[in-house]
């Protein structure tokens, strides 16, 4: 079967207006949900990461409120515990697109720290999109486009329908206020055809190989497409 790259966030913490560091991470169930149907698939799963740092999950996100309660909660980070690949990432520097025939991006607070300005996952970002092979991100996962150039200086996702956490969201959620920047408004300008769904409820755009996914409720609909985009 297919060799999907996951590329997750080093970042443990989120840096505020103030200056404040925001505890953060990768969202768990944003990667857990992609990478149990991924693997239920037979699909072979590689984790990479800026340096090769082992990604933090924000422990925030294994809360049994956003679980559906404790149970819920347990399994969720019993995936995480059983992954071997999150323990061993690879570093993005040394990720060669050929070996994989999809590419995901899971969120959290993580990828606004580090991915949105880094330049090795925006040279990925950038080559995966003109490969045509699948590209799946969800959430703030989409912070990781920013950083995308391409060969005429313009960041190649302008003009792409995508989605991302949204500006409601991040009010609902308490962090707008406090936050230098928000992901939508910094997605529309650099150019890209923004789709807000409703807050909190699933919903996932398709614009050529892009995918991506508006909140965590989006994870599985997400990972349904790449799969059937992986055939």
């Amino acid at each position: 079967m297919a060799k999907i790259l996951f590329v997750l966030t080093g970042a443990d913490t989120w840096t505020l207006a103030d200056g404040t560091p925001h505890p953060t991470g990768f969202w768990a169930e944003e990667f857990a949900v992609p990478y149990e149907a991924a693997k239920a698939a037979g699909h072979e799963i590689v984790v990479a990461t800026p340096g090769g740092v082992v990604p933090p999950v924000d422990q925030g996100s294994l809360a049994p409120e956003f679980n559906g309660g404790q149970e819920g909660a347990d399994k969720r980070a019993a995936v995480l515990a059983a992954s071997a690949e999150l323990q061993h990432p690879v570093k993005l520097s040394e990720v060669d697109l050929a070996d994989y025939a999809a590419v995901f991006y899971p969120g959290g607070h993580g990828p606004m720290e580090d991915l949105a300005v880094n330049a090795e996952s925006g040279q990925l970002l950038t080559a995966t999109l003109a490969s045509g092979k699948p590209l799946a991100v969800v959430c703030h996962g989409p912070a990781a486009l920013l950083a995308a150039v391409g060969a005429d200086g313009t960041n190649p996702f302008a003009g792409y329908r995508l989605t991302g956490f949204t500006n409601a969201e991040e009010r609902q959620g308490g962090l707008a206020d406090k936050a230098k920047w928000l992901l939508q408004d910094r997605l529309v300008e650099l150019g890209a055809d923004f789709r807000e769904g409703e807050p909190w409820a699933p919903q996932v755009v398709v614009d050529r190989n892009l995918i991506t996914g508006q909140n965590p409720a989006s994870s599985a609909a997400v990972a349904q497409e790449l799969l059937r985009a992986l055939g």
